[in-house]
């Protein structure tokens, strides 16, 4: 493979689509409280609002509410050791009566002995379903 990828993963949620992408958009300082097994913390830095610890500085890039829309690049941290660029996108869409989750990682490895970020993917993918299963049993 190539030093540039982009993995997508979808996940239907049966909790509200409105309330999941409110968590990601204006209240990510939450996920800690909602998924500590996964997010120990949120911290702002600038703007309106860690198995192996991993420390990753993000930013969001963009925040489409009509599409339900959150855009995150990553700037410093693990991530960056490995990966020259990395940008984790997540929409939420509505096909019938399912709401689809779809985590888009966009990424350009530092060099070809880096492996492809499906680990990432994963924890995104666990991280949509403890998210959905924290709002359903609200």
């Amino acid at each position: 493979m190539g030093l540039k990828g982009k993995l997508i993963s979808e996940t239907e949620i049966k909790g509200c689509k409105d309330l999941f992408h409110e968590m990601f958009c204006e209240k990510p300082h939450h996920l800690p409280n909602v998924v500590p097994q996964t997010i120990q913390a949120v911290d702002l830095h600038e703007g309106d609002w860690e198995g192996d610890e991993k420390v990753v500085k993000v930013i969001i890039d963009e925040i489409n509410k009509e599409k339900r829309l959150v855009t995150f690049k990553a700037f410093e941290g693990h991530l960056i050791e490995e990966y020259k660029a990395f940008k984790a996108t997540i929409h939420i869409e509505n096909e019938g009566d399912n709401n689809l989750v779809i985590w888009t990682i966009e990424y350009e490895k530092q060099n070809e002995d880096i492996p492809e970020p499906f680990s990432y993917l994963q924890l995104a993918t666990n991280l949509t379903k403890d998210v959905d299963t924290h709002h359903v049993n609200q």
